[in-house]
């Protein structure tokens, strides 16, 4: 079996040719470093860029992938990830073709993931390039004037949170907020509905993998009178590739904006 768990593990000096990527973020990343012909086979969620997501093959969802079509595009190099893919899915592909599989939980981690993508694809100073540009940019994003607690919501029926071991944890933490359910792992399910639950002071409603709208707004409000509930951007908090570059901006509006 070839899996890869880090870069080190891919032979020094070799460049991979023809990529299957499993992880939306990866593969707008793998665009954003110019692999226009490298990228033989995409998922069905990875819709950036629009263009990939209409003219590249598509060989399923990222916890259905269709291994036969991944084999049939012949790559030398399948990108997955830990949480995003179903680890038989992983495994069964790695007795066939070397599989890096990504695990991020922190900014540094999709950073080195970036700078070490950069070096397994000949991308090498641009995968530096764009994770120094990304850092830098998060060094400055504005603070907070008073700290806020947060719950951070992807799903309803039932009501599931992001907890304190994942990616979005992360990100609240570098925005300065207080995850009201980081003691809890993964994505717990939480009753909004029962007095003694944590009662945030800002509820943001993730536009997926739920599309939250502004009625569910109104329904949560009722569980949750005295918290602030708002509509956010789940790619800017969840794509941990080069999206983090727009991300930036995006979480600056949203400071300034609870700063009020």
């Amino acid at each position: 079996m070839h899996l890869l768990t880090a870069i080190t593990a891919w032979p020094e000096g070799k460049v991979a040719k023809r990529i299957v990527s499993l992880v939306p973020s990866i593969t707008e990343t793998l665009f954003d470093l110019g692999l226009e012909d490298e990228v033989v086979g995409i998922t069905k969620f990875c819709v950036h860029p629009d263009k990939w997501f209409r003219h590249k093959a598509r060989i399923g969802g990222t916890k259905n992938v269709n291994i036969e079509k991944v084999l049939a595009l012949q790559p030398d190099l399948i990108i997955a990830n830990k949480e995003e893919n179903v680890a038989e899915q992983v495994h069964a592909l790695a007795t066939k073709v070397p599989v890096w599989l990504t695990d991020i939980k922190t900014l540094e981690d999709s950073l080195q993931m970036i700078s070490d993508l950069g070096v397994v694809t000949g991308r090498k100073d641009a995968g530096s390039q764009l994770a120094t540009e990304i850092a830098a940019r998060f060094e400055v994003l504005p603070s907070l004037l008073k700290p806020l607690t947060a719950a951070y919501v992807i799903w309803r029926e039932p009501w599931m949170v992001a907890g304190g071991d994942t990616f979005i944890h992360h990100l609240l933490t570098n925005l300065g907020l207080l995850n009201a359910f980081g003691h809890l792992a993964r994505y717990p399910q939480v009753d909004f509905s029962i007095p003694s639950q944590q009662r945030p002071d800002l509820v943001l409603l993730s536009s997926e993998p739920y599309p939250f709208s502004e009625k569910h707004i109104a329904e949560l409000q009722q569980e949750l009178p005295n918290s602030h509930l708002q509509l956010v951007d789940g790619e800017m908090f969840s794509w941990y590739g080069s999206r983090l570059l727009q991300a930036t901006d995006y979480f600056s509006r949203l400071v300034e904006d609870w700063n009020k």
